[in-house]
């Protein structure tokens, strides 16, 4: 009877065991039991412009939430980069003058499908000289152009078909800047296996993955942005997601030396920076007038990571989604110099219509 007792006893102790133990790698998000200094930063320590700022719906839009998140974040200015063109661009532009003058500017943004048809070039060219004279202060180009938009043959429309050249060369004449999100992260294109760093991302969004053949390789859309950005050395870029270098800045930097008409926005890709801080540190302050701050979604819990990581030298502090990163970050204590530049000097100097005198100096 005894050993019967000990037997179930046994065999409740290894269901308990198993199923405490039955996880996965999803469900695993441990905290933390290192304690070092450090404390969350929710207010950036100068003003700052997001170059790349989304509001879909600003041309009908209550904009004073967004405006009382911003004023807690010390955002003094947001890029909208969704600005639509048209009728649409036009309700946006007044909407956000009359009611919060001098927190928003808007870029215009055009549907590439179709290109190369008769009269194509010439009416989009007419539409973005009118969207700028109806306020907008650059051009937002979607990853749809080299992922997904069509010529007017049914093709794939590459990022440097020379059809679009007039595009580029009349935003160099109207001296606005055209920020480019081309592709995405290299490893949506690798194997879907353990030794992918972006598997938790791609098991939960699936439809992120792509490969050689869909819709062409990841090496061939980036070179296509690249040649486009050789070829208008006129034209000032902004190369969104640090053009998906983040994660090797060497790179990064010799792109840089190549292409002095392309700078760079942080949106998305802080994780790659807070895991190398002396690295990313050395980086900034040898670039400091070539990147700008960016964020991407709007969603206003998530710029403190952004703060603590570019103004602190706080370590092993959390991430905040996991899909993305399961590693901590580290701060790279950037100086008041670099932070500036970062924040807002440089998109000062690169897009036009921001009220200057907002800024310290």
């Amino acid at each position: 009877m005894k050993s019967r007792h000990y037997a179930l006893l046994a065999l409740l102790v290894v269901t308990t065991f198993s199923f405490s133990q039955d996880l996965s790698f999803e469900e695993y998000n441990p905290k933390s039991t290192l304690v070092v200094p450090g404390k969350i930063i929710k207010r950036a320590k100068f003003p700052f412009i997001d170059v790349h700022g989304h509001q879909y719906r600003m041309a009908t839009q209550d904009l004073e939430p967004v405006i009382t998140a911003m004023d807690t974040l010390n955002l003094q200015v947001m890029v909208n980069l969704s600005g639509r063109t048209g009728k649409d661009l036009k309700k946006a532009v007044d909407n956000a003058n009359t009611n919060y003058p001098g927190r928003f500017v808007l870029f215009c943004n055009i549907n590439f499908e179709g290109a190369g048809a008769k009269g194509w070039i010439e009416n989009t060219v007419k539409q973005l000289e009118a969207d700028v004279e109806a306020g907008a202060v650059g051009l937002k180009v979607y990853k749809s152009l080299g992922l997904r938009n069509k010529d007017s043959d049914g093709k794939r429309l590459a990022i440097d078909d020379s059809r679009l050249d007039p595009i580029w060369v009349r935003c160099g004449e109207l001296g606005i800047p055209v920020l480019i999100h081309a592709a995405d992260p290299k490893l949506f294109w690798e194997d879907f296996d353990g030794d992918n760093e972006r598997w938790l991302e791609l098991k939960t969004h699936p439809r992120r993955k792509r490969s050689n053949t869909d819709p062409a390789p990841w090496e061939q859309i980036i070179q296509e942005q690249h040649n486009m950005f050789k070829k208008h050395k006129n034209t000032t870029f902004i190369n969104a997601h640090m053009g998906w270098f983040a994660n090797d800045l060497g790179k990064l930097g010799e792109l840089l030396d190549e292409m002095p008409n392309m700078n760079v926005g942080i949106g998305a890709i802080i994780a790659e920076l807070g895991r190398q801080p002396r690295f990313a540190k050395a980086f900034f302050e040898k670039y400091q007038d070539r990147i700008l701050f960016g964020k991407d979604s709007w969603k206003p819990e998530e710029f403190p990571t952004y703060f603590r990581v570019l103004e602190s030298d706080d370590e092993y502090f959390p991430y905040h989604k996991k899909y993305h990163a399961f590693w901590p970050m580290y701060g790279l204590d950037l100086s008041d110099e670099v932070l500036k530049k970062v924040y807002y000097k440089n998109a000062l100097r690169i897009v036009p219509g921001i009220d200057k005198s907002k800024f310290p100096e």
